[in-house]
């Protein structure tokens, strides 16, 4: 594992992006803050360095009146340093917070957008995107600040104190720059696997907390299974890459233990080596001696972060590996739309002219020249003989496939919705289930929060009385809903949809949603499979109640009672288009009836 050639760029251009920023100014403060408090905590040192050394000589001259007024001044450099060093943690956080909240909230914007989530799922291989978003994102604004600021730290300190060293022995700061020199690069090549160890850490504790998930989220179908030891046997074989790993991890800083321990030994004796023969011979005050200790620790300090950190510096590195590494896969994702595929928006109507689609990783046609068009008010119900070709047709019509050519029409954003085959009630109150989302009814400008605000103002303030509590609840009655809203209790709590509602009431209650829309078009991916075909027979009735076109991808035992139009696409990629003459007509005085 290496950093990609563009990994520093992109994280140089992070960090210009967060100064340009809205909170930019409010960094640059917390910024301009660290910088005047690490001068100033590097002052205070050197001035505690020749107080402790007038001290120190005090004592060793048995002057009492020198030695109660440099005990004073000793408490006083405390007492400030205490607080320089306080308020410079407390800007450290803060500007790690606000950073933290910014680039995640920036990641979370990416990943949501343009359907990069469902990009990166279905044809990307990177792992545990979510833990790179909360937990490498965390560690990399609390990680870079540390380390930027113990760099400049280290700067400063060795500019303010090698003029104290070189005063007092030249031969010792010579000494101090080649120990420390020695030092780094001895721990640089035996801590080096560390780096790659770090990064595979990750994922494999993202790997065993991802499968802990999966036994909590389907319990009950394990249960009723009995699938419990071979999911118990996948814990186990996940717990044991994560501890092999680990302990890979353990003997590498086991032999840099050995090196780094010893080495901050002898940072104790040396300075005392070399002072002490000065004091002796009377070419030095003993007071030397304490200075010259705090001194040589200071820059030793300084020169040795890569002793002193590397474990650290080697996390961080693979943080930042992860992190390029998510960013090269959401522009990955970004880019798989087949460019070969156009879309026309706003149109009033779906229709496909030649569309080929393919799959994205075989190349297999599985959908031939389909040109057909669907105006409002027909009603289309579409046969696919390959699963595969039916996915394509559905994801293609909603953005969502890579592979292919021709081009796909279709109405505003909001005109349309998709109720896929497996229905999705998302988090939130009932009400919060219901609505429609802001971005669905004002597509236009979505970038920021505030965007999404205005438009989510607008959709509820434009949403007339079918939104009202009892537009919404004369719906769910319609839909013989009413024992959910009794479970649920009321429109403005939150529960756990999945588990409170069965598979078919969750697929009724997204039709609730698109009756509540009014969208002109819906697409329907096999309703039939959550729900019986007297219930799909009055929902589609219901569809064609308030004006709402529908499409469906059905089975071949579908009645087509309630269709304008048949489409079969054979499992060659071919297909055909027979009108339903009066089918839909006679539905409809049928089930009025």
């Amino acid at each position: 594992m290496s950093l990609s050639k563009n990994a520093w760029p992109r994280f140089w251009g992070m960090i210009t992006a967060l100064a340009r920023s809205e909170v930019g100014p409010q960094a640059k403060l917390f910024a301009a803050l660290l910088v005047v408090f690490l001068l100033s905590i590097s002052a205070l040192n050197v001035i505690n360095s020749y107080v402790g050394r007038d001290f120190m000589t005090a004592i060793e001259s048995k002057e009492m009146g020198t030695f109660v007024k440099y005990a004073l001044l000793y408490l006083i450099v405390f007492a400030v340093s205490t607080m320089v060093a306080v308020f410079h943690r407390y800007c450290e956080e803060r500007l790690g917070l606000l950073w933290r909240k910014w680039l995640t909230a920036r990641a979370i914007d990416k990943y949501t957008g343009d359907h990069i989530y469902f990009k990166m799922n279905a044809y990307g291989d990177l792992k545990n995107p979510d833990q790179r978003i909360s937990e490498d994102i965390r560690s990399l604004t609390a990680t870079t600040l540390s380390f930027v600021l113990m760099f400049l730290n280290a700067t400063i300190t060795v500019i303010a104190f090698a003029g104290v060293m070189w005063s007092i022995s030249p031969l010792l700061l010579l000494v101090t720059i080649l120990y420390a020199a020695a030092g780094s690069l001895f721990s640089y090549f035996l801590g080096r696997p560390l780096i790659q160890l770090n990064y595979d850490q990750s994922d494999k504790e993202a790997n065993f907390r991802a499968r802990l998930l999966h036994v909590r989220e389907h319990a009950e179908a394990i249960a009723l299974v009995r699938q419990e030891d071979r999911l118990r046997d996948r814990l186990h074989d996940r717990l044991d890459q994560l501890i092999a790993n680990f302990r890979r991890i353990i003997d590498v800083n086991r032999n840099l233990g050995f090196f780094t321990t010893g080495y901050n030994y002898l940072i104790q004796i040396i300075p005392a080596l070399l002072v002490a023969p000065l004091f002796i011979s009377g070419q030095a005050e003993f007071g030397v001696i304490t200075q010259s200790a705090m001194a040589f620790g200071h820059l030793i300090g300084a020169f040795s972060l890569i002793v002193t950190q590397f474990q650290s510096i080697s996390a961080y590195s693979a943080v930042i590996v992860r992190l390029s590494a998510l960013a090269n896969a959401m522009q990955v994702a970004a880019d798989t739309a087949s460019p070969a595929i156009t879309y026309c928006s706003d149109c009033g109507l779906i229709a496909f002219d030649r569309l080929t689609l393919k799959s994205p990783r075989s190349g297999r046609h599985l959908i031939k020249d389909l040109t057909v068009s669907i105006p409002a008010g027909t009603h289309v119900l579409i046969r696919v003989a390959d699963d595969s070709a039916r996915t394509a047709l559905f994801r293609a019509t909603a953005s969502l496939w890579s592979g292919g050519e021709g081009e796909i029409t279709r109405p505003d954003p909001g005109d349309l919705l998709f109720l896929p085959e497996r229905p999705y009630v998302p988090p939130g109150t009932l009400r919060e289930v219901l609505l429609p989302a802001a971005t669905e009814r004002h597509p236009a400008d979505q970038s920021t929060h505030a965007a999404r605000a205005e438009a989510a103002g607008k959709a509820k303030a434009g949403s007339g009385r079918r939104f009202s509590d009892e537009g919404i609840l004369t719906t769910l009655r319609r839909l013989k809903l009413v024992a959910a809203i009794e479970r649920a209790g009321g429109l403005d709590n939150e529960k756990g949809w999945g588990e409170l509602l069965s598979l078919g009431e969750q697929q009724v209650l997204a039709f609730a949603r698109v009756l509540l829309a009014e969208p002109a078009f819906v697409f329907l991916d096999h309703p039939s499979r959550a729900l019986t075909e007297g219930q799909v027979d009055e929902l589609l009735h219901l569809l064609r109640e308030r004006g709402i076109t529908y499409v469906t991808l059905g089975e071949e035992d579908d009645d087509t009672t309630m269709y304008d139009q048949l489409l079969t696409i054979h499992r060659d990629g071919h297909w055909t288009l027979v009108p339903l003459p009066g089918k839909a007509a006679d539905g409809e005085r049928l089930i009025q009836a």
